[in-house]
């Protein structure tokens, strides 16, 4: 394997923030790339990261500083390709070791056409983002000025609908259990459906699908998925969920969750720098037990908008609200991630839940 010949460039926040680093990845038009810089604190996983389509219009920096050690396979990939803008490390591997290994991530980042930039103080980085907030920000060869200006024009993620760019454009079937699941696809993780058809049959449908269109098929049950930007924006989710409501088990995990708290009249706001990680801790309000979750999303739930509705979960790092659970119909939701990918397994029990939940609302 021949490495690629290290290129100077430069990452320059909207305030004027740089730092200098080296390319790697796709050579993009120009030779800047933009987008909504955020961190994230996994220390494995970073193929499954990328490959979230919740990173619609954002820079992933990985706080990790060795990025790359084992490569990039087919079966980790949590969708058909990464929809990120951006990739942000401190030291890429360019020699994977591992047995599962298909082919470095510097080629895969170049094949896929997505830039990034190695060499970069992640730790600076990260704790200016922590400080200041998540910002825009243009990474590349250009010049700073061209940067600056790139990184200034770029808008926040605040008010955009990015559902409709990941969103599959026609139904799927996967799955093979007994329950029939519909999942609304807002940018779904493969991890997610791999959990769903090991208890049901899971038509997955586009974000836009009417509630109608859904209880026509007559499903056991409707799954909220995951997917990338302001909750706000998508309104035509919001009216579908309001459509499904007490006439079918609902369960939603991460914009999934914030959709179904919008339904029910909820309110949603910009956290200032997200939670993006394999390590938050959340607890479990009716016992008090803790859970290590998996997390990646930049909105939540204002507390107290949320009527016939109780917290059931909550994140011991800045208390905010990570579950709900309906009182007088069958819902519920969580703002992290059960199916992990990457991330413990603790609250793989939610999935057992939702079966639960289908059975005693006469489910076969």
């Amino acid at each position: 394997m021949t490495a690629t010949p290290m290129r100077p460039a430069l990452l320059v926040l909207a305030d004027g923030t740089t730092f200098e680093g080296e390319a790697m990845g796709a050579d993009l038009p120009g030779g800047v790339a933009a987008g909504e810089v955020v961190f994230n604190t996994v220390l494995s996983g970073y193929q499954e990261v990328l490959t979230d389509p919740s990173y619609a219009g954002q820079v992933v920096t990985f706080t990790y500083p060795h990025i790359g050690n084992y490569g990039v396979n087919p079966v980790d990939a949590e969708s058909r390709k990464p929809f990120c803008r951006g990739v942000v490390v401190r030291d890429l591997a360019r020699r994977p070791s591992n047995w599962r290994s298909a082919e470095d991530l510097d080629s895969y980042l170049r094949r896929q056409g997505i830039a990034g930039i190695t060499g970069i103080d992640t730790r600076r980085l990260t704790r200016h983002v922590r400080e200041a907030g998540a910002m825009p920000g243009a990474f590349g060869t250009a010049d700073q000025t061209v940067l600056k200006a790139a990184a200034v024009a770029e808008p926040s993620t605040k008010g955009v609908d990015l559902v409709a760019g990941v969103t599959t454009a026609e139904p799927y079937h996967a799955g093979d259990g007994r329950f029939r699941v519909v999942a609304y696809d807002f940018g779904i993780k493969r991890s997610i459906l791999r959990l769903l058809g090991e208890m049901a049959t899971v038509e997955v449908v586009p974000a836009s699908t009417p509630a109608a269109d859904v209880l026509a098929r007559q499903p056991d049950g409707v799954f909220l998925s995951n997917g990338p930007g302001d909750p706000a924006a998508v309104t035509y989710a919001v009216d579908a969920i309001r459509g499904l409501l007490g006439e079918v088990p609902v369960f939603g995990i991460c914009l999934g969750h914030q959709l179904l708290g919008a339904a029910l009249g909820g309110e949603t706001y910009k956290l200032k720098f997200g939670h993006h990680g394999g390590n938050h801790p959340v607890q479990r309000v009716a016992d008090g037990a803790v859970e290590i979750t998996s997390q990646n999303h930049n909105y939540a739930l204002v507390e107290g908008t949320v009527p016939g509705a109780d917290v059931t979960h909550r994140n011991l790092n800045d208390g905010v609200i990570e579950g709900l659970g309906c009182r007088d119909i069958p819902a519920f939701s969580v703002q992290y991630h059960p199916e992990a990918g990457p991330g413990p397994h603790d609250a793989r029990y939610l999935f057992e839940e939702f079966a639960e939940l289908m059975t005693k609302a006469g489910a076969r």
